[in-house]
Formats: structure tokens, sequence, C-alpha cells
């Protein structure tokens, strides 16, 4: 029987362009950590055991983190790329024979379901490794998937190292991959700096592995929402929005009335009993803030938990 995946997620970047003090993963979105999305996304694909790579104020991470039993840490010290920062992983994953998959911190969109995807993708093809793609015509600054004339995967070539042609590609690495964890660790081994950034590239592994005659594949299981890195402050904004709009969808299906939906603000994990009416301008943060069921809430009402509001209150 193979082993449950293993799930790496890196997030030892500093918010350089965030201009923040505070590590970019750590960001709050709906009241919760950026990376926090990302963990339940790699739990719901199945992961048991979760890498985190820390770097920049990494105390800051791992105090963040402490309380997930599931969660370990793997620490980057110097800032020589994304194979670089995997490789950090080596000993939590050295004795692990299943699939890993590799994961940004700060793509909080992520859905469970597409990760399962590329697992599923791995073992259905006996691949070493699958590079989760999405299409898209706005692919400035992004990785391309370059395909052979049978349209198969070749290589992932950085925006910065592409050819004119190549940088026309719509075809994308989200960064999302599901590996075969003992070729990930050795293939980490062979990869060299020979870029423009002089930087550890985990986009050369897909390439190592099939020069070793492994078989890699890509496959667009992946929206392009759901790559959506956040860098500045901006993207933080654009996915907060989407996060918010889903939040606001799942209380009203389950018998919650939000009059303005626009003008409305909810936290995750908040909880409001069926037929309770939220009028508008109402912010309701959390964490733990319970209220009950055939309440009204506002107009410019703000409710911080932990608290709990009882049932039939004005």
């Amino acid at each position: 029987m193979m082993s449950a995946p293993v799930a790496v997620v890196l997030a030892a970047g500093k918010s350089t362009r965030m201009k923040s003090e505070t590590p970019k993963v750590l960001h709050k979105v709906c009241g919760r950590l950026m990376i926090d999305y990302v963990l339940d996304a790699a739990r719901a694909a199945g992961a048991e055991k979760l890498v985190v790579v820390v770097g920049h104020r990494a105390d800051l991470v791992r105090n963040a983190l402490k309380h997930h039993s599931d969660v370990v840490f793997a620490e980057q010290t110097e800032q020589k790329g994304t194979g670089h920062a995997v490789l950090m992983c080596e000993s939590a994953l050295a004795d692990h024979k299943g699939a890993t998959l590799i994961l940004a911190g700060d793509t909080p969109l992520l859905q469970g379901s597409s990760l399962k995807a590329l697992l599923d993708a791995r073992q259905n093809d006996n691949a070493a490794c699958v590079v989760g793609t999405a299409s898209t015509q706005n692919n400035d600054g992004l990785g391309r998937i370059v395909r052979n004339a049978a349209g198969e995967f070749e290589r992932i070539v950085e925006q910065k190292d592409a050819t004119p042609e190549q940088r026309k590609i719509t075809e994308i690495n989200t960064g999302c991959y599901a590996f075969s964890t003992p070729l990930l660790l050795s293939s980490l081994k062979e990869i060299r700096p020979n870029n423009v950034q002089a930087e550890y590239y985990l986009t050369d592994c897909p390439r190592i592995l099939m020069d070793q005659g492994h078989r890699v594949i890509a496959t667009c299981s992946l929206t392009l929402e759901e790559a959506l890195g956040v860098n500045t402050r901006v993207q933080l904004a654009e996915v907060r929005s989407s996060i918010q709009a889903s939040i606001l969808k799942t209380h009203m299906l389950a018998g919650v009335t939000v009059e303005d939906p626009m003008s409305t603000s909810i936290d995750f994990g908040v909880q409001i009993g069926q037929d309770t009416l939220i009028r508008p301008f109402t912010v309701l943060d959390g964490p733990d803030l319970r209220i009950g069921s055939q309440c009204i809430i506002g107009p410019h009402a703000h409710l911080k938990g932990p608290a709990v509001i009882p049932d039939g209150s004005r």
C-alpha cells in the first residue's frame, strides 16, 4: 500500500513587493492566515504530513503554525531558489516512498480537488512528476510550458530565460507539482544555477527526470484563479474578494439572508444560524463568533469573536 502523500509548502520568501515586514504567508485573508488555506487544500487532497519551508522571519512563521500537529518545518537560510528550498526538506522526505505535492504558501485559492487530480494523474500514468498548469493570455512573468510536436510535455521555461517565441505560449506553470518522492530528491541534486538569476530552479527537475528516462506529464488541472500567487497588496485584495464571495455564498445557501453582499464582511469560521438577517454595512470578525438563528444584525454593526449571540437577538 502506498503511503499517504506529503506536501511541501514554500513559505521562505520575503514580502518585498508587499512592502511589509510581516512574512507574506502570514498576511490575513478574511481573518485567516494566507498559508492556512494552502494547508487545508493539501489536507483535502490527502496529505497527512505538511513540510513548511521557512526562511525570512522564520520564527514568526513557526510560531504562527505551531498548533498544527501535522506540520513540520525545514529552513532555507539563504535564498537560492525554489529547487534549493525543496532540497532543504531532504531529511523530512528521506524515508517517504509515496508522492510529494509541492505548493506555494501564497496561493490561498488552491482547491483540494485540483491537487487530488494531480496526485491521481501521477498514479494513473505511473509518472515521476506531474506539472500542474493553467491557460491564460495574461502570462507576463510566468513560466511557460513547452510541448513537443506531439503535444507532450518538454520543459518549463521561466520568462527571464524564454525566447520571444516562447513568451507567446499561453499555457503556464502554476507552481503546483506532484512528484515521486525518491525521484524528486535524486533530481534535486542534479540541478545547477545555469540561468539569468543564478538560482536553483525546481522547474529543472522535470527535465532532468525525463533525460533519465522517467515519465513526466503536464496537466491543466488547475484554474488560473487557483494559481494566483499573492505578491502585492493589490493581489491580496483580489484574493480576499474571491474568498469573501465564497463565504457569503455558503452562508446564504445555509439559510442566512445577506441583504447587501457588497457592503458586508464576514470572516472565515464565523457561524450564523438559519433565518438570521445580516443588514448592510455589517462586519463580523472571527475567530469563534457564533450568531444564533432568527437574529437581525445591523445595519452598521461590528461584532468581534470570541462571542456568542443568542437566538432572536437584534
